[in-house]
């Protein structure tokens, strides 16, 4: 009985443990004065009941509205419930303004800082028509090939049906790359509650000069009030078709500066960071180890394609084998970050001290306009001697002269006297297989080529490379032709066979993995009745018995 209550008791602090988080976050930290951000509030603790005290949210901000969500989801198939409180706010004043924490129960959130802006005098342009669009830049000047922000705020003071469309964003001379989904809130213009639509663009001028960003058209249809004869519940909803455009843009693009080395990439970014990383670490490291060797660059204001390669590692005593680099991109308020992640392996040949390069890295800061340089310091490994591994063979002693003369004669006459005698078996056999009768080919015995395919298909799927390699030997020579001819015709079964050689005879076998190798063997083509007769002749033995 003891033990159950202590289950039971374990149990319920695990359950409590668990549903401790409450949380809150909101959607945009940077926002326009008399904008409203969306405050969202989550706790998964299902035993409080209650709401939020949102009391402290009244000395800073306009409260508009409150509404809970309650969630239902289902992991492992275990359930769990969340319940959230989502707030629209307005900021009273601008400058940095701070979301207070939030008390549910017990639970309180982690303050939020907010960036309110003066509003510019573009929101005010169109503040009397029921729809339009503003669009603006975050830098009316940048580099070639460097980042620049468009904005396309969207504002109406009307309901719109889910009709509505805008042009594609396409430029000649540069690269165009969307930040995200659209956001929607809400702004307050003259007392006037405006629903806003913001698109964000990353937009990368891969030509100097004037780069003129095109007008973008908006085209929505707004909700509008039916009249009491025109009441119709199963026509069409009374509106009217807006479509608002946006202003031309023009921007100025700087060409690389001459001060920029002209044997490096052009790398324009507001923030560039390299790091490296080992796995093991190779303090202890010996004659034989594999040392896995990480470089991380990321940029700020670039995408991945636009980050180089970096240089390789050269050092004597060290074998590299490289991987393929990972790109990725991820976006933020000031744009995109993208990074380069380049992984190899290197593996200590001998030991003693082993000196690696510092990794350089030469880029333009775009904020402080000035070439700066990022690098990861040199190094240098202390390689330790492996006693599992010999690296000097042991000397051979020097023979005495008659010793060496001896041996330098016998081979000869041993080689005379075993070549006499095969020629004599060879003579022997060939006259008593002339006598004998013909005699029928027995057909060869051993396992059908379909227990064979088993066999490769058991072992790649486990991926051991030692039985897959053996399975397919065994299945090659019931084969009208070589592993090697299926290999030189069939381009998927010669690259598995390559990585299958690598893994076999490589430090990285424990990587190896055998489903592609499968694939291939079952997706092998089967040869042409043509071909197969003339590796059918190729591959016979000649007639016993000439005529």
């Amino acid at each position: 009985m003891n033990r159950l209550f202590c289950i039971f008791l374990l149990c319920l602090l695990a359950f409590t443990a668990h549903a401790e988080n409450f949380t809150a976050s909101v959607d945009r930290t940077q926002i326009d004065s008399g904008e409203m951000v969306e405050l969202t509030l989550e706790s998964d603790e299902t035993t409080l009941f209650g709401k939020p005290d949102l009391s402290p949210l009244n000395e800073l901000f306009d409260v508009y509205g409150t509404r809970q969500v309650n969630r239902l989801t289902s992991v492992d198939g275990a359930s769990h419930a969340t319940t959230r409180w989502i707030v629209t706010l307005s900021p009273k004043h601008s400058g940095y303004v701070v979301i207070p924490p939030i008390t549910l129960a017990d639970k309180t959130t982690e303050p939020i800082t907010l960036h309110v802006q003066e509003a510019s005098a573009n929101n005010q342009k169109g503040e009397m028509a029921p729809v339009f669009i503003d669009a603006s830049i975050d830098k009316e000047s940048v580099y070639v090939q460097a980042q620049t922000i468009l904005t396309l705020r969207i504002y109406h003071s009307v309901s719109l049906y889910d009709d509505s469309s805008l042009t594609p964003l396409e430029i000649a001379d540069a690269r165009v790359e969307p930040l995200g989904k659209p956001r929607t809130y809400e702004k307050q213009i003259n007392g006037v509650r405006h629903g806003v639509i913001e698109l964000r663009y990353a937009i990368f001028p891969q030509k100097s000069g004037t780069l003129d960003i095109p007008a973008q058209t908006f085209t929505a249809t707004t909700v509008g009030r039916a009249s009491a004869n025109e009441f119709n519940p199963f026509g069409p909803r009374p509106g009217k078709v807006a479509r608002v455009k946006s202003s031309v843009i023009a921007l100025t693009v700087k060409p690389k500066p001459a001060s920029y080395p002209s044997d490096a990439p052009w790398l324009p970014a507001s923030a560039l960071s390299l790091a490296e990383s080992w796995s093991p670490e190779p303090t202890n490291a010996k004659v034989g180890d594999s040392l896995t060797r990480t470089l991380l660059l990321k940029a700020e204001g670039l995408s991945s394609a636009q980050l180089p390669a970096l240089p390789q590692t050269q050092a004597t005593g060290l074998k590299r084998y490289p991987d393929q680099p990972q790109l990725s991109n991820e976006t933020s308020e000031r744009g995109v970050i993208g990074s380069r992640e380049e992984r190899e392996a290197l593996v200590a040949k001998q030991s003693g001290k082993v000196e690696l390069a510092p990794v350089e890295v030469v880029w333009w800061n775009t904020d402080k306009d000035q070439l700066e340089r990022t690098a990861v310091p040199a190094r240098t490994l202390e390689i330790a001697v492996n006693s599992e591994i010999s690296n000097n063979p042991a000397p051979v002693a020097a023979l005495p002269a008659t010793t060496q003369t001896e041996q330098a004669v016998w081979p000869w006459q041993l080689a005379c006297f075993l070549l006499s005698l095969s020629t004599v078996i060879s003579l022997a056999l060939w006259w008593y297989a002339r006598r004998q009768p013909a005699i029928t080919r027995i057909a060869a015995t051993g396992p059908s080529p379909r227990t064979l395919l088993d066999d490769i298909k058991r072992a790649c799927l486990a991926n051991d490379a030692q039985t897959s390699r053996a399975a397919l030997d065994a299945w090659a020579r019931q084969q009208p032709e070589t592993l090697a001819d299926m290999a030189a015709r069939y381009e998927p079964l010669s690259a598995e066979l390559h990585n299958l050689n690598g893994a076999l005879y490589s430090e990285t076998a424990q990587q190896w993995q055998g489903e592609a190798l499968w694939q291939a063997v079952r997706s092998l083509p089967a040869l042409a009745p043509s071909e197969a007769a003339n590796s059918a002749e190729n591959n016979a033995l000649p007639a016993l018995y000439p005529r």
